[in-house]
């Protein structure tokens, strides 16, 4: 596993080197596409998998699963959780692109672990404005898997719901451990 260990840790947006954290990636993508050839693939995913996981860093989603470019549809964010954004991407991803496999990721020492639906009432006294979405935080990640398999075998609009189940990475030995749907 590699890591950004020049970056300063807890530099945010600091200034590193001559530029920002932004600007070191603008660089990493100049470099990127000065080596670049066009794949020629289309949008649609080799393995037909679309693959839904927490945004945390430290989840290496490609490696993890032997992935390769072209072959999923991959949706994150924090938590890993199906929410109806998760399902519009789902939706779009199967009836438009084709998939029809669904694997969601959750994993160990979550930072959804630690908030509450407090989190949102906070930031309305902080701004003025109380958040339309929910924290959705959970104590228990394996209901939380189950909660998110059965949101997307319910879902009235996905066509491809017979395949689908759900994970948790361990963050310190790398593992995924099935959770059982029931």
């Amino acid at each position: 596993m590699t890591t950004s260990a020049s970056v300063p840790a807890g530099s945010g947006n600091a200034a590193v080197g001559s530029g920002t954290v932004t600007d070191r990636l603008i660089e990493a993508n100049e470099r990127y596409a000065a080596a670049f050839a066009d794949p020629g693939m289309d949008a649609r995913p080799v393995l037909q998998v679309a693959v839904v996981a927490c945004m945390d860093a430290r989840l290496d989603l490609h490696d993890a699963l032997g992935l390769s470019l072209g072959d999923c549809h991959t949706i994150r964010n924090a938590g890993g959780v199906v929410t109806d954004d998760v399902i519009r991407s789902l939706t779009i991803s199967q009836r438009a692109l084709g998939t029809r496999s669904v694997v969601l990721i959750h994993h160990t020492n979550c930072g959804l672990e630690s908030l509450t639906e407090e989190f949102r009432h906070e930031l309305e006294m902080e701004v003025g404005q109380r958040p339309a979405w929910a924290v959705e935080a959970f104590r228990d990640v394996d209901q939380d898997v189950r909660q998110s398999m059965q949101r997307v075998r319910t879902s009235p609009f996905l066509l491809h719901t017979d395949d689908v189940r759900g994970f948790v990475f361990d963050v310190k030995t790398g593992l995924l451990r099935e959770v059982d749907p029931a």
